[in-house]
């Protein structure tokens, strides 16, 4: 049965739910967790078996939480029992070439293409038979959630966004930027090469160990918590997802075409009109706009926090509490 969410009981949950997110806010760094999902589901929707973990009452309002590159499930770890704890019923899927997420078919073209992994998230939904959801994302993940909520916005109840708006396209990537911004994208033209494909094979988590470093310069993760996201890249179709995934964004490798509607509507750079908070941290060290770049391109109702006390990329495994606020007030705001 499609799921659908009473707007009463919604209404009704809003004040409680805000209450037990905001808890502890003010605490932006989060201490080194060891938390973990219980055991892993897994669910055929279009061309995957996408493993996820999920918690919460199975009644609950949806929520989908959305990973990026070089990370996983676990970076929402310490935000799913929050969210859940708050009525939710949460989903956190590992994107294509990920953890124990693996094609239908070995014939399937290894795509990396954000069209395609919004696509999956479609998908995901549809084989969950869930109608709508609020999403929280960031890195690729805020990519997927940006891209569903601009093509399928009946899709989208809310969204959380780490570092705004990233649709892109082929055109605009072909674009020189300033030699700063050139440089902080250093890794794209490595993965654009050969050798940077066989060292990326050979080297995948030390390499995306100092990919962590760099984009949370701040955060003194350990080696367990780092060893319990990397597991997820020994996924056998990783390197092919991150490698065309960079090489098509500078339009060195071609998409499917059955991608092209899409990909025709996105070049357009489409507003976003589904409630939205978008959120960063004093110290991302990855390439990000400043947030007066794009806040004229959510047209709904529209917010941005800045946290302060050293955040990096990775918002939601570095402030787990003010991201799991952010997605109840996000999600409040629809009702």
């Amino acid at each position: 049965m499609i799921e659908t969410i009473d707007s009463t009981r919604r209404r009704l949950m809003g004040a409680a739910l805000l209450s037990v997110a905001a808890a502890g806010v003010g605490r932006a760094r989060a201490a080194t967790s060891q938390a973990s999902f219980g055991p892993l589901k897994q669910i055929n929707a279009g061309l995957l078996n996408v493993g996820y973990a999920e918690a919460g009452p199975a009644g609950g309002p949806p929520i989908i939480l959305l990973h990026g590159w070089p990370y996983d499930i676990h970076a929402f770890v310490d935000v799913a029992p929050r969210l859940a704890s708050a009525g939710y019923h949460v989903l956190v899927p590992y994107v294509r070439g990920y953890g124990t997420t693996t094609f239908l078919s070995s014939r399937t073209f290894r795509n990396g293409q954000p069209a395609a992994l919004a696509s999956d998230l479609v998908d995901f939904m549809d084989a969950l038979k869930i109608r709508s959801a609020t999403f929280g994302a960031f890195d690729w993940g805020a990519r997927t959630a940006a891209i569903v909520a601009a093509l399928w916005p009946e899709r989208v109840r809310a969204m959380v966004s780490v570092s705004g708006y990233l649709i892109g396209n082929q055109a605009a990537g072909k674009v020189p930027l300033p030699p700063k911004a050139e440089y902080e994208w250093w890794y794209q033209y490595y993965l654009a090469t050969e050798r940077g494909r066989l060292g990326y094979e050979k080297n995948r988590r030390d390499f995306n160990k100092l990919i962590w470093q760099l984009a949370s310069p701040k955060w003194n993760f350990d080696e367990a918590t780092y060893d319990r996201s990397a597991a997820s890249f020994d996924n056998p179709d990783h390197v092919a997802i991150v490698v065309h995934n960079y090489r098509w964004r500078l339009a060195l490798a071609e998409g499917e075409a059955k991608y092209d509607p899409l990909e025709k509507q996105l070049a357009a750079a489409p507003v976003i009109n589904v409630p939205t908070i978008t959120m960063e941290g004093d110290a991302n060290g990855a390439p990000h706009l400043d947030p007066s770049a794009y806040a004229k391109k959510f047209s709904g109702k529209y917010a941005h926090r800045n946290l302060s006390g050293g955040i990096g990329h990775n918002l939601p495994q570095e402030a787990p509490e003010a991201f799991a606020k952010a997605v109840i007030e996000a999600d409040h705001w629809e009702s």
